[in-house]
């Protein structure tokens, strides 16, 4: 059985596994109470206490036009409503807003001011379990991030954690990006 605080039993798939109470829609990396000092992670036991936590959040960052111009040249998508700030004026969300994709890879903007891994190896993003646009984000609005550690479990060579992003709109009651990100934290 699991020796660490807060641990759950076994999960068929993984050596060892906790669970947050619920999975709720703020989210993120690690724990940092807006105003507070980033949180410093270096084992196991530094995230037990952490699960199902208020989310911390990162500061406000402010998406610009040229942001979304050059996302659109990255990833060659340029439609009208990211890229034509007069013709978008006049669509359906009165102004050029953000590609979705743009605003969930800001996410990795945001975690490393709310969190510090150390005594890993390596992190690596391992992947998604799910990923909701709930509301545009026009060109000039600011956003942050929250993040909430929902599971952390042991496999072979590290941990792999579940961190609920919820990119927030400033002003906003419906946040621009919910993600259940899951990453690989190695230490070997």
């Amino acid at each position: 059985a699991p020796s660490w605080p807060g641990a759950c039993a076994s999960h068929p798939s993984h050596d060892r596994i906790f669970h947050a109470p619920s999975l709720q829609v703020p989210g993120s990396t690690s724990i940092r109470q807006q105003g507070a000092s980033l949180k410093t992670i270096e084992s196991i036991q530094d995230l037990a206490p952490m699960l199902g936590q208020e989310p911390i959040l990162s500061d406000w960052f402010t998406i610009t036009q040229e942001q979304i111009n050059q996302f659109a040249q990255a990833t060659d998508d340029h439609q009208w409503i990211h890229v034509d700030p007069e013709r978008a004026a006049q669509g359906p969300f009165g102004a050029p807003i953000a590609h979705g994709y743009l605003t969930l890879s800001i996410s990795n903007l945001f975690l490393p001011e709310i969190v510090e891994v150390q005594g890993f190896s390596a992190g690596v993003n391992y992947g998604t379990d799910k990923v909701r646009f709930p509301s545009p984000v026009k060109v000039g609005s600011r956003i942050r991030g929250g993040a909430e550690l929902t599971a952390v479990t042991e496999v072979k060579g590290g941990l792999q954690t579940t961190i609920v992003i919820t990119i927030e709109i400033e002003g906003s009651a419906k946040p621009a990006c919910v993600i259940e990100s899951i990453s690989r934290w190695l230490t070997d």
